[in-house]
């Protein structure tokens, strides 16, 4: 084991040239999507309406390893995969505690976040499929600045609803993807005749993720040469993020590490998945005996919210409207009304079927944090390791400095990873909102 490692690196060739599929190593068979109006499991076809045919054949795919295009693969060389591994040191000095903190930085990209993964690979097939126009939702921004800006690399027109709580708190994420040739509009929007709906019964609606992705789903479904893009939740998604946890895995080798705990976020469940899906392989095949932890606000509890009765595990809509086909899922309702939180990209009612069916089988672990501690948590770490995170990215911070203080407390020298999805560069009004600034 290196003991004294700061930053561990992979050169480019490393990259990996194939995204892992967890739908075959999953310990029940995971429950298929269903037709919102005859309530029959979709067909691929019926898919086709939003996506192009490749990212559906990825969607229901039970192939354990799928390749990455080449083109792909360079553009995200490009963008500055691999991403590095760090070892908090500072951190740990701080909190006094024998475990030994690890962090992957998604937060290195253009975007400045992990979405970009996803974004090239959805951006790529549709253009290789003829499709000119992308449309999608975003909640905090990192996925509008993603997409965005794969759809410049790909010469696609792209435009973003993004929810109005963020689209006013955050301005500068929106002339972010205007740079990249964006449209971008405040949701509920009077570009939609749902936006238009739902202006009219509420004038001070603050929007939420659902809104905004009925919205893109209508302006897809109603233009030519349009395709819907979305930034977490479905299996392509989950899938595209797995070069996170495959880089992960190479660099803690490299190191002769062992994961104890493995925390990230989450909203929609994208960056977690990416991050622990190829660990919990590992650990299926005896390589470790990890815990996965996903964190998410307690505002939005559609995992942890079970115990209290706030969510449950059944089929739902993935928007507010009604218009998108209906997935197994742990979710709060599709017409839930989020509380404004600074966390907008943890914001979602429901959460991705891949995640929810390990949460089901007790395979991941879920917490709720408060966004005062979660925010107290950056602040710490801004301190002592000179990185302002996202706010969505303060919860596995949170939770890891929490793991932390517990193997302090029971004098354990716990290995805890965590992902840090993105940086909150963009985020620093929400910082001196909740810190008093």
């Amino acid at each position: 084991m290196v003991t004294d490692v700061i930053r561990v690196n992979l050169d480019s060739d490393e990259v990996p040239d194939r995204w892992y599929n967890i739908v075959p190593d999953l310990p029940e068979k995971l429950p298929p999507a269903i037709h919102p109006g005859t309530r029959e499991p979709l067909k691929p076809e019926e898919w086709e309406g939003l996506f192009p045919k490749a990212l559906v054949r990825q969607e229901l795919s039970e192939e354990r390893y799928i390749r990455i295009p080449e083109e792909v693969r360079e553009a995200l060389i490009t963008i500055g995969r691999p991403s590095p591994l760090y070892r908090a040191r500072r951190l740990e000095k701080a909190l006094g505690t024998p475990a030994r903190i690890y962090f992957k930085r998604e937060d290195l990209s253009p975007a400045g976040s992990h979405k970009p993964n996803t974004a090239i690979a959805q951006a790529y097939y549709n253009m290789a499929e003829g499709v000119e126009n992308l449309t999608t939702e975003t909640g905090a921004g990192q996925w509008g600045s993603a997409l965005s800006s794969a759809c410049a690399l790909y010469g696609l027109k792209c435009t973003v609803f993004m929810v109005r709580s963020s689209y006013d708190s955050k301005p500068y994420r929106k002339f972010v993807m205007k740079m990249f040739g964006a449209d971008v509009y405040a949701s509920p929007s009077n570009v939609t005749e749902f936006g238009r709906k739902v202006n009219r019964e509420d004038p001070t609606c603050s929007g939420s993720l659902g809104i905004a992705i009925s919205e893109a789903v209508e302006m897809a479904v109603k233009g030519e040469k349009t395709k819907y893009a979305l930034g977490s939740v479905l299996n392509h998604v989950m899938l595209h993020q797995t070069v996170i946890g495959l880089e992960a895995q190479k660099q803690l080798e490299k190191i002769g590490e062992k994961p104890d705990t493995l925390i990230a976020c989450v909203g929609g469940g994208s960056n977690f998945a990416g991050f622990t899906f190829p660990f919990i392989h590992d650990k299926q095949k005896g390589k470790n005996d990890a815990k996965f932890i996903a964190v998410e606000p307690q505002s939005v509890p559609s995992l942890t919210g079970m115990k209290s009765g706030e969510s449950k595990y059944d089929y739902d809509f993935g928007d507010t409207a009604g218009m998108t086909p209906m997935l197994k899922m742990h979710s709060l309702g599709h017409d839930f009304m989020p509380r404004v939180i600074h966390a907008g990209g943890l914001r979602y009612h429901g959460m991705s079927p891949l995640v929810s069916l390990l949460y089901k089988n007790n395979v991941i672990e879920a917490e709720a944090l408060h966004q005062a501690e979660t925010f107290a948590a950056g602040k710490l770490f801004a301190e002592t390791e000179g990185i302002i995170a996202a706010p969505e990215s303060c919860h596995a911070i949170a939770s890891a400095i929490n793991h932390a203080r517990a193997a302090k407390k029971a004098n354990e020298e716990k290995v805890i990873v965590f992902n840090l999805s993105g940086h909150g560069l963009l985020d620093l009004q929400n910082y001196a909102d909740m810190l008093k600034f």
